[in-house]
């Protein structure tokens, strides 16, 4: 994609940060919008993933914190970062640290349980919440207090329970979470619907309900929402991008151009299907106004769960 030749565009390589592991939910995000770029020769110079993984996710941020005034870098963001803050866990918030500059699909979560587990439905899993919510060990990712343990807390409080109660195990990665299922040391988990595609092919997992407005396509074509089982749960998972704090309104304006451009590609629109992702992309002032009313919504959701920093 050409600029006008007043505009700033990229001297050297671009690198775009993934806080977690390869094959990890922020890994694919990267993987898939690099492919998007590249099938459309996007950008004149090359683009690369660099993984920097570990403390869910945070240590991303701390890299690229050290990278303050670079327009050649970018990280995959999340409303985890948001909730990191309001939770304590990190310095960093999207608006004041760094230069949010787009959100670009969203992800729903699915619950899911070993195939041979008591667990067969929502249902099942909803009477043992009302029966003893304390006694379910749940797996996630990526840290307390994000979209998947609101997903969780939504359908414990729809019982009536403590959204505090049930055993929650966290994991840098999802596809972590999803083993420690399979391994038998948790029940269930609450992970982004792509991280169980594996696991949901080779039989050894059941999915229970995912937190869609309506039900996904592919693997989860049968599984209900749980919207359709009469609980008020449609939470989504979102990934952006992010650059570092304090590029010039010139780079943010190349960036958003070519975000644009390449989820308009057909070579995106193939790692939407693929991987069970909604569009939603935005940028701009929606993308600021959004991501205040999320920060609102958290706000609420993160004092039900006793987890908001006093």
């Amino acid at each position: 994609m050409r600029s006008p030749a007043s505009a700033w565009r990229p001297q050297r390589a671009v690198e775009i940060v993934a806080g977690t592991p390869p094959g990890g939910g922020l890994d694919r995000s990267a993987r898939a919008l690099v492919k998007a770029i590249e099938s459309k020769r996007l950008l004149d110079v090359p683009v690369t993933v660099n993984n920097v993984a570990g403390d869910g996710g945070r240590k991303a941020w701390v890299w690229l914190d050290g990278r303050r005034g670079d327009p050649h870098v970018l990280c995959i963001s999340s409303s985890n970062l948001a909730t990191d803050h309001l939770l304590g866990a990190s310095a960093f918030d999207h608006e004041s640290a760094f230069t949010p500059l787009a959100i670009l699909y969203t992800e729903y979560i699915a619950f899911l349980a070993r195939s041979d587990s008591a667990f067969r439905t929502g249902g099942d899993l909803i009477a043992r919440f009302v029966a003893d919510a304390g006694s379910v060990t749940v797996a996630l990712s990526t840290s307390l207090g994000n979209p998947n343990h609101v997903a969780l807390a939504k359908v414990v409080q729809h019982t009536g329970g403590d959204v505090k109660a049930p055993k929650v195990r966290v994991f840098d990665s999802a596809l972590d979470a999803v083993a420690d299922v399979v391994a038998g040391n948790a029940e269930i988990c609450a992970v982004t619907a792509a991280s169980a595609v594996r696991e949901l092919t080779a039989g050894t997992m059941r999915a229970l309900a995912v937190s869609a407005p309506l039900r996904l396509a592919g693997l989860y074509a049968q599984t209900p929402t749980w919207i359709e089982q009469s609980v008020n749960c449609e939470v989504g998972a979102w990934r952006g991008v992010s650059g570092a704090r304090g590029i010039t309104p010139p780079q943010i304006a190349f960036w958003e151009r070519t975000l644009t451009a390449a989820v308009a590609t057909d070579a995106w629109r193939e790692e939407l299907a693929r991987l069970y992702w909604t569009p939603s992309y935005l940028d701009g002032a929606a993308l600021r106004e959004q991501l205040g009313h999320e920060r609102a919504e958290m706000e609420v959701m993160l004092t039900d769960l006793g987890l908001l920093k006093q």
